[in-house]
């Protein structure tokens, strides 16, 4: 019994050593850690101050800056990238990003994007995918278009922003599949679409053909890069047994523009028994001036659910005389429709 207890102590002794030990190098690994990211910081810090002045003024136009950044140690490059680079996430006025792309081929930044591509770390190959929109470097699109499988939700968000910078036509085809994929924010998707223009809508019309189930993602971005080609398509989705995929076609329709026949389905569809085709219908009815009774019933929606009501005033403010007048027989009321007629009323006379 006595050797049992002592061998118990043992282990238990034993035990605790080890986790003590092991918490010592938790400790000891956190602190490194935590000595390596001030290290990190201020290195940055460092080299913002060194080198912020200098790119502040090559994106001015400073040929000197311009090249006292190109001839920038080596190690600098890439903390000087995401200092040029970080920036236009947020900023994406065209002038900063032209003379950012300016720069980063002065310094001759592609060999630094390629080893950021392949970093293990998520926000180097961030970077690296927007120095490659941000360069055009269309040779790399295949590398760009296999980051929207990355397992970084941060990545695949970035790898969309550089193929609308890219505007690489072969890239049209893998946009289009990720249009459906609820992982990457609707923004980037609608923007790189938005950069094809029209030259993605037959492609986005022929998949649409095989690939039903998606139809409301095709409609959301033929809303952004179609023109009358897409109407006819648009005018038979507006008979799609699914709700959301007749909103999204008259919404579509209401950025293509209405001809006779669509302008006469919208006005059908402002009786629909759903709140948002409703509001969709009213929307693309915004400008209508052909023959019909758009303006009567538009002004009947103003007594609809809210969305509808604001979405038929609108429209009846964009008709010039026949939706003013509607909007003028409602003023006098002192209901939320009277109120709403009222304030486009305003509207329209201050904007005269």
């Amino acid at each position: 019994m006595t050797d049992l207890v002592l061998d118990f102590e043992s282990v238990a002794l034993w035990a605790v050593a080890a986790g003590t030990g092991l918490a010592v190098a938790l400790m000891l690994a956190v602190v490194v850690e935590r000595m390596a990211l001030a290290a990190n910081d201020a290195r940055l810090r460092r080299i913002a101050r060194h080198y912020g002045p200098l790119i502040a003024r090559a994106l001015g136009g400073d040929e000197g800056a311009t090249r006292q950044l190109a001839s920038s140690r080596s190690r600098d490059r890439f903390s000087i990238a995401r200092l040029l680079i970080t920036p236009l996430i947020v900023d994406r006025n065209p002038e900063r990003i032209a003379g950012t792309r300016a720069i980063v081929r002065a310094m001759s930044l592609a060999p630094v994007a390629d080893v950021l591509l392949r970093s293990r770390w998520w926000w180097r190959r961030a970077l690296g995918l927007r120095a490659v929109g941000l360069l055009q470097m269309t040779d790399r699109t295949g590398a760009v278009v296999a980051a929207l499988e990355d397992s970084n939700a941060d990545v695949r968000n970035a790898a969309l922003d550089a193929l609308a910078d890219l505007q690489d036509p072969a890239a049209l085809p893998a946009i289009a599949v990720h249009l459906h994929n609820a992982s990457l924010h609707r923004g980037p998707r609608a923007a790189a679409i938005a950069a094809f223009g029209s030259r993605g809508e037959a492609f986005l019309l022929d998949l649409s053909h095989v690939d039903a189930e998606h139809r409301v993602n095709y409609a959301r971005a033929l809303a952004i890069c179609g023109t009358g080609l897409s109407r006819p398509a648009l005018c038979e989705w507006t008979a799609d047994p699914r709700i959301d995929v007749q909103a999204a076609a008259f919404e579509a329709l209401g950025h293509i523009g209405l001809d006779a026949s669509s302008a006469s389905l919208a006005i059908t569809a402002l009786d629909s028994g759903d709140i948002a085709v409703r509001a969709m219908a009213a929307a693309a009815l915004h400008d209508w001036t052909g023959d019909g009774d758009a303006a009567r019933l538009l002004g009947h929606r103003l007594d609809d659910a809210w969305t509808v009501a604001v979405h038929a005033a609108r429209s009846l403010q964009s008709m010039r005389d026949p939706g003013i007048t509607e909007l003028v027989v409602r003023a006098g009321r002192q209901d939320l429709a009277g109120a709403l007629a009222r304030q486009m009323l305003w509207e329209a006379e201050f904007h005269r």
